[in-house]
Parts: C-alpha cells; structure tokens; sequence
C-alpha cells in the first residue's frame, strides 16, 4: 500500500485501522471501544480489552520461540557478555515479580528504578509490568536532588537500585546519591531492593535495604502469572523537564503503547521476530522503555543492551556488535554519530555490515553534514525520527515497513500514521498551509495509542501545559518551531521554551537555574541553551555574584565558576552540568522584568539578538557580549 492512502486511512477512519493494528498483540479479553474521548483532550485506548506488557514482551514468545535470543547485555565498562533465551527471561522476569510479590508490592503501587544499564533493570521493569506495578524509571546519571523531587512524586513503595555503573571505566556509586535522596526526600520508602555488583562499597540500612542476589536464590523457581490489565491501565510514568523546576511525569497506559509499540517495529523500524535490534541509548530515557526493553521484544527480536561508550575499546564497538549478533534495525543519537566522526574512519569498514537495514537516529535534531557523513561511511539508510517522551513513539519519521520513501537530510520525515500533525502560528494559533512558513509544531486530538494519557496526578497541569498554549485552539504543543517544504517533510528549528536539549536528554533550564542559585554567592542567574558542535546544545549560565568584590581577578572568577558547576554535578548530575558560568552585574530583561533569555541566546550564539524594544537596560547586554570575549 502506498504510505498517503495509510496515513490518510489512520486519520480519517482512526476506528478500524487501530482495530486492525491491535491484532499484532495479545488480548486476553478483547476491547468493546476502540477509542473514548468523552472528555477531550483526554484519549482512551481500547476500551474494555484486558492485556499484559510482559505477556506481550516475554511470555508469548518463550512459548512460541522459547531458545531464541531475547535479551543481549554487553558491557565494555565490565567486560562481560551475557546472553538470555525468551525461556530464561521469563524465569528471571519471574523471580524478580516474586521478590516484588513478597516485599508487599501490589498492583497499582509504583516501584522506581534508579539502575545502570544492566539486565536486572530489565527484569525489573518487565516484572513492575507482569504484576500491575506501575515503574518510574529516573536516569541513573542524574544526582541526589533530581532523584529526591522524583521519588517525591510518584511515591514508590520501593526502590530498585545497584551498588554502582561504570562509564568509561571509572566507577559511578549510586548508592550514596540514591541514600542522599532518600534523606532530602519527603516520602519515605519501605524498601530498598540493591544489585551488589561488587564495584563499589555499599552500607546497608537495617530492615530497609535488602539484597537482590539472596533474595533470587529463594524464588529460583517462582511461577508468578501474569496479572491481566486494563488496556487504560497505568504502565509506567517517565520524567521530563518542565520549563517549571518542577519535573512532569507523563504517565502511559497499556493496551495503547503495546499496539503502538508493535506497529512501530512493523512500519517504521523494519523488525521481525527473530532477528536483532541494537538501541545505544538508556533505560533512563523514553527510547530505551519503548525500543530498548518493550518494541523489540514485543516483535519477539532480541534487544542488544550496551553499557559502556561508543569509543571503548575502540570506535568499532558498536559495528562488532552489528556483525557479531546479525543486528537489523540499529537506533542511536546524532551526538553519538558526531563522537564517532571524530575517530579513525576505518573503524567503520572493519565489521560486516550487511545484516543491517539502517540506521534510525532520534533525540535531538541531526545536521545535514553528520547525516551525510554516517550515511557514506556506512553505506546504509539514515533514517531520522522525531518525536518526544510524551509521545511514546516516532511522530514524524518515515516509514519504510509501509511504503519505501526517500530520506531528505536535514529533515526527520512526515507525519507518521495516527498523527494530525500541524504547523499553526504562535500568536494567532491560524494554521500554516504554505511551504516554507514557520511555525510551532502542534498535534490534534486524539492523540494517537501509545500517546501520554496526562501528567501523573495532575491532570489540569496536562491540559493547561500542553492544549492550552495556542490561542483559540486546543491542540498538543510540542513547543517546537517547524517548517514544512513542498513534500511534506518537516525540520525542526529548536524550542520555543526554556528546554535545551543537551546529546538528547531533555533539561528544563530553570532547574539549573534553581541548583546554581543555591550557591550562597550567587544572586540571580540565567541559565540558555547554545548551540554546540558536538552535543547540538550545551547548558551556559550567566550569573550575578551577591559580592562581586572578590570576582576582582580571573582566578577568583574561575574558582567561583569551578564551586558552581561542582554544585550542579552534585545536585542534578554531570548531564546538567553548565559548559560555562559567565559573571555579569546586570542580566538583560524588558522592562517588566522578565528575562530575556533568547537576547542573551542569540548573543551567545554570535547571532543578532533581534527586537529589543522592550529591554530596561541595553547595557546588561553588552555584559553578556562582554563576559563571552572572556
């Protein structure tokens, strides 16, 4: 079929193609409604059907290809290889439901997951999954501060966490941060369930923490069915930075993302049941939840889960994999492709290639020029995707599962199916129909399955954040500016918020704003994102010190710079960590006082930083021209 008859059928007839796409999974009992919007802009997937994630990713294949491949784990940090069948996924899966099971935790509780890349983080979403827990995954790079906010939202009843990761070979302790953040944290968890990978000394607190090796040795023969849910059911909540310090959690459903998820790996990443899949990213982050763990093993693939760095041992090591495991469909970062650019080229022709059907890269927007150049030196297609953590799933890409297209570098595609993707104008909210004319990005409803159902508890926060901000109409914002050519491909051309993207983690500036004010001399301070070469955007802070009278000297300025950015490592986490702390006496704002961070941007950036009739003082903005020249 061609792709315009597809997508124009998903929008238009959205009943019946949903319908049909939700045959790729396993029901227990089938949905009587394909879709509720009673309420807008609230959606419900599959209304009445019962099914499983875990079902859907684990068990339905150990009985249909129980030897096969499932879960590959690889770590350079540790060297080790590990290899699990369907059959023993589902047996570990199994025990980790039963430690659950016994430690109290029932359906409906939440459970967060403070891991490095390591298969028990697996089994521990995929048993949250197979009992009716809900998971809150938080990046294991983040610090004690950002880790407490988030154990104060959800309200886990246990924490599922390990002695340590390793990145580039240096020993990473988790267990002190995730110690801190209970301590800072006003919700105080029961349990503490801890993976001793023997890289990092770790105390235990008496009657809290409990040892995850011990307790797996007394259910090594557990049979834990699965628990039948709701398709609307809550799966998981995954965090996202607000343009509030305060974190959003998007809360997902389950019957929706299982079809969503399945559909995906048909139409859009090329993946059959049998074959590899290798995603470089993190279980931290939505695109290891949705193609890490759930999307490929739902296909019934096997899931390459790599901890360590594209360039260790050496820039081949992804590529080894590829050939090693017959990898097919292979997902990274733009930034990851630029780290690669700068090795030996030769890493790239060193490993047989052939198994691969492309290259999917996503997170942050990718370049013409990086594009390009993967795209020789692979001699595969590049596929890029955009889309978000509320999302769950590519919104623009281009799906080659349905009808091949070609790729245009410098654009992630065109709408994907289900999607009334629009460009409309900031201020009058008018639709934007001509080529070429910017505008921000917008979703009609309903959203697809898959689709972020609201912000966890918080439903008026959904609506007012996400429908609210174009006037005269309720749509989704991405908060993205995008054009759109004569064929329909889009670009995006960054946020029209405070979020920067930063090597594709997300990150809300007014959080690091909050983390450098906490410095006892630091009075006010802004906080941009700037464009860089390498990881498409860095975090810069502009800051005014309480007293000024000791920044006399650059040393004193650069100490000053070295204890703020040391602070923000040990708040948020080195992923936050500004590139430079610039000291002024003065920030730019209008004259109403509100900052105006896109002059200081667009400074920062050596570009012209457009209107600024409204500025109270123009001064404070040749500081910030000043404090750039060093």
């Amino acid at each position: 079929m061609d792709y315009a008859s597809f997508y124009r059928r998903s929008v238009d007839e959205p009943e019946a193609f949903w319908a049909e796409q939700a045959q790729l999974i396993d029901w227990q009992q089938p949905f009587t409604r394909v879709c509720e919007v009673d309420k807008p802009p609230f959606a419900n997937w599959f209304v009445g059907g019962t099914t499983n994630l875990c079902h859907n990713a684990v068990d339905r294949h150990a009985a249909a290809r129980g030897d096969q491949n499932a879960l590959i784990w690889v770590s350079t940090e540790v060297d080790k290889e590990i290899v699990y069948s369907f059959r023993e996924l589902q047996r570990e899966v199994e025990r980790m439901a039963a430690i659950l099971l016994e430690q109290g935790v029932r359906q409906g509780d939440r459970v967060l997951l403070y891991m490095p890349m390591i298969p028990e983080a697996a089994f521990a979403m995929l048993a949250c999954a197979r009992i009716g827990a809900i998971h809150s995954v938080v990046f294991g790079g983040f610090a004690s501060h950002s880790l407490a906010s988030r154990i104060e939202d959800a309200e886990p009843v246990m924490i599922v966490s390990a002695d340590a990761g390793s990145r580039g070979g240096k020993v990473v302790p988790y267990k002190p941060l995730l110690d801190e953040a209970l301590n800072l944290s006003k919700h105080k968890v029961g349990k503490v369930l801890l993976v001793d990978r023997g890289l990092a000394p770790m105390g235990h607190t008496a009657g809290r923490d409990l040892d995850y090796a011990a307790l797996r040795e007394q259910h090594l023969n557990a049979k834990v069915p699965v628990t039948w849910l709701d398709s609307t059911a809550i799966s998981y909540t995954i965090y996202t930075s607000g343009t509030t310090g305060r974190p959003k959690g998007v809360q997902r459903d389950t019957g929706g993302y299982a079809v969503a998820l399945a559909a995906s790996m048909k139409h859009i990443f090329l993946g059959n049941a049998g074959e590899t899949y290798f995603s470089t990213s993190d279980i931290g982050w939505v695109v290891g939840h949705s193609y890490i763990v759930y999307g490929p093993l739902i296909a019934g693939m096997a899931t390459i889960m790599y901890e360590g760095l594209p360039i260790r041992p050496d820039a081949a090591i992804w590529w080894s994999l590829v050939e090693k495991y017959r990898v097919t469909s292979m997902f990274s970062a733009p930034t990851a492709v630029r780290v690669l650019k700068k090795q030996d080229p030769a890493a790239l022709k060193r490993h047989d290639l052939s198994s691969l059907r492309a290259l999917f890269l996503a997170g942050e927007p990718l370049d013409e020029p990086t594009a390009q150049w993967i795209a020789e030196a692979l001699g595969r297609p590049i596929i890029d995707n955009y889309w978000q953590t509320e999302s769950g799933w590519p919104i623009l890409t281009i799906a080659n599962g349905v009808e091949k297209k070609p790729s245009k570098f410098g654009s992630p595609g065109i709408p994907m199916y289900g999607y009334k993707v629009k460009l409309v104008h900031e201020t009058t909210g008018e639709e934007l129909t001509a080529a070429g004319e910017k505008g921000v990005v917008v979703v009609e409803g309903p959203t697809p399955p898959g689709f972020m159902q609201t912000v966890w508890r918080d439903d008026a926060r959904f609506v007012d954040t996400y429908w609210k901000s174009v006037p005269g109409k309720m749509v989704y914002s991405t908060f993205d500016w995008g054009i759109r050519d004569e064929d329909g491909y889009f670009f995006i051309l960054g946020r029209t918020d405070d979020v920067i993207n930063v090597a594709g983690h997300r990150l809300g500036t007014r959080e690091i704003e909050e983390s450098i004010s906490s410095h006892p001399n630091v009075a006010e301070v802004a906080v941009v994102g700037v464009a860089d070469p390498l990881k498409g955007q860095v975090a810069m802070a502009f800051a005014i010190a309480k007293d000024a009278s000791a920044l006399g000297d650059a040393a004193a300025r650069l100490k000053l710079e070295g204890e703020v950015m040391k602070l923000v490592d040990s708040q948020l986490g080195a992923v936050a960590r500004p590139s430079r702390v610039h000291f002024v006496t003065a920030l730019p704002k209008t004259r109403s006082g509100k900052l105006l961070r896109r002059a200081i941007q667009a400074v920062a950036e050596g570009r012209d930083p457009g209107d600024l009739t409204t500025i109270e003082d123009p001064a404070a903005l040749q500081q910030v021209r000043d404090a750039l020249k060093g």
